[in-house]
């Protein structure tokens, strides 16, 4: 059974974390950098944007964690490490720089960056603030650290379960920074997980491959793909239970903690998407398949109209259908309901692909609320899925008119 517990990325045994600020941002209040770091080695895992424009840190963290193992994340923000043509160095000197103040292998470092993309960073100021940043390392340091990574993001994203694999109690925690840029495909935005189960490199990318296809893979906010982000996982075994080293009971049990994580982390991103009033989940069942479900799942959430109908409360269900019509997803239009859904309640706006009578009034009321279902049943099959975005405001266009200024 999962537990909720506090503690984030320090959750876990052996995990400490801090975050300060080293003077890659001109506000000295925000948090430039971020430290994860493991008092053992640790399995790794991760997966990285599909944009073919990758930031440097990406390169080089997968060619670090190519043995499948990691002690140490770092990471900076405020400035992305992305089309830089000193970048790889860059990237290569933060390892070495945080090898020598924590005394472990340059190899055994993830380096992640994000923000603003094509500037020159500075990493005179990251490597004096190295010592800091190691110095400030701390069992309840995982919101630092959740803060040091955040750009346009409004809130700190942070959550942590307990668990239990073979008779043993486990922890898993995570972190994420995401606000823009954001769209499937994997990966569009910064995630950090730790954990302290014990599982082997090759379990641990094949539940975390597995998994950010039902996760990561359905948000959007922007349609925008990043250029420089990652999902990572370390495991380092403090936990004790028998290494999983194969599909089974004790991996189904990994599997849900890391479902339980990453669809926290998937809704605390959508619901602080740039501009954002509200999360969006989109519910679809009764597909064919599920290659049909997330192919609609993802097009209604993507669709602009929609999302500016649910920033006025406007209960235009025509859009939704629309997305669905242009989504390519072969479905029988004629079968397609579609209901509204709130914590005021439910609407019923359409069925069998036909508009049906409703209260607009009641409507307005379910739509105005801060987190909203749109329903869709295909009744065509058992095959479901999910996807997340937010609303479209007129406080994302602001946000990003002037986003480098």
């Amino acid at each position: 059974m999962l537990k909720v517990i506090s503690g984030g990325v320090c959750a876990a045994k052996g995990f400490t974390a801090s975050g300060i600020h080293c003077g890659i941002r001109h506000n000295r209040t925000k948090k430039d950098l971020a430290l994860i770091y493991s008092e053992v080695k640790a399995t790794a895992a991760a997966v990285y944007t599909t944009n073919l424009v990758k930031g440097a840190p990406l390169l080089v963290t997968k060619e670090n964690i190519a043995d499948g193992m990691a002690q140490a994340v770092i990471c900076n923000s405020g400035n992305a490490n992305t089309c830089n043509a000193n970048g790889v160095e860059i990237a290569n000197r933060m390892c070495s720089s945080l090898s020598n103040s924590l005394k472990i292998d340059a190899k055994d470092v993830v380096v992640a960056s994000t923000g603003v993309i094509g500037q020159p960073l500075n990493i005179d100021v990251i490597e004096k603030g190295i010592p800091d940043l190691v110095k400030n390392l701390a069992e309840n340091g995982g919101t630092d650290a959740a803060e040091a990574i955040m750009t346009t993001d409004l809130a700190k994203k942070e959550v942590a379960v307990e668990f239990t694999v073979g008779g043993k109690v486990c922890r898993m925690g995570g972190i994420a920074k995401g606000s823009g840029m954001i769209h499937p495909n994997m990966a569009t935005m910064l995630v950090f997980i730790t954990t302290d189960a014990a599982i082997s490199s090759e379990m641990l990318s094949k539940a975390l491959k597995t998994d950010v296809q039902n996760t990561f893979n359905m948000i959007s906010i922007d349609g925008d793909t990043s250029t420089n982000d990652m999902v990572t996982v370390l495991a380092n075994g403090l936990a004790g239970n028998e290494m999983i080293t194969k599909e089974g009971e004790d991996f189904n049990a990994f599997m849900t903690a890391l479902n339980s994580i990453t669809v926290s982390l998937c809704k605390m991103i959508a619901g602080d998407g740039e501009g954002a009033t509200k999360l969006l989940e989109c519910s679809v069942i009764g597909a064919k398949d599920e290659k049909t479900a997330k192919t609609v799942a993802k097009s209604v959430i993507c669709s602009s109209l929609t999302k500016a109908a649910m920033f006025g409360a406007d209960a235009n269900w025509g859009r939704v259908l629309c997305a669905i019509g242009y989504s390519g997803a072969d479905v029988d239009v004629n079968k397609i309901d579609v209901a509204f859904v709130s914590n005021k309640g439910r609407v019923d706006v359409c069925k069998n692909g036909a508009g049906v009578e409703f209260s607009e009034e009641k409507a307005k009321e379910i739509l105005l609320e801060k987190e909203i279902v749109i329903d869709v049943n295909l009744n065509s099959g058992d095959a479901c899925s999910k996807a997340w975005g937010c609303d479209l405001t007129y406080d994302y266009v602001k946000i990003n008119g002037d986003y480098r200024t």
